[in-house]
């Protein structure tokens, strides 16, 4: 039996090494949104976080949303987005945490696999 925390290790590992097969993916843009999105998610809330970034209308945070919903069990960002506006507070708090959570793995694996780090953000985004 895995931990949670394994299950999302795993799957975010298998979703950012993915972006990496992606002809002219910029892999440096994902790897940013992946650093700052926990922080807008603590700062602005889960549903307003990832609704700005589904707002960019950018392929690189299109993708990381599909990504963490996939992580997190969705098919797709639009049922993640509907499900973060929707919830009552407990299924939103736990949505929020289970996010987070999933998110530290895209973080740590757009520095290892992706080699893009906090320091070196395109702050552009």
């Amino acid at each position: 039996m895995t931990t949670r925390q394994q299950q999302f290790a795993a799957a975010a590992f298998n979703r950012v090494n993915g972006v990496l097969q992606i002809p002219d993916f910029d892999k440096d843009r994902y790897g940013s949104i992946a650093h700052r999105l926990p922080v807008l998610i603590r700062s602005a809330g889960l549903a307003q976080a990832l609704a700005y970034v589904e707002a960019r209308g950018k392929s690189e945070g299109e993708r990381l949303l599909d990504d963490l919903a996939s992580v997190v069990g969705y098919t797709n960002r639009v049922n993640l987005l509907t499900q973060a506006r929707t919830s009552q507070l407990l299924e939103y708090m736990h949505l929020t945490d289970q996010c987070l959570d999933a998110l530290l793995w895209f973080k740590r694996f757009a520095q290892t696999v992706l080699d893009v780090d906090a320091a070196s953000e395109n702050n552009n985004d």
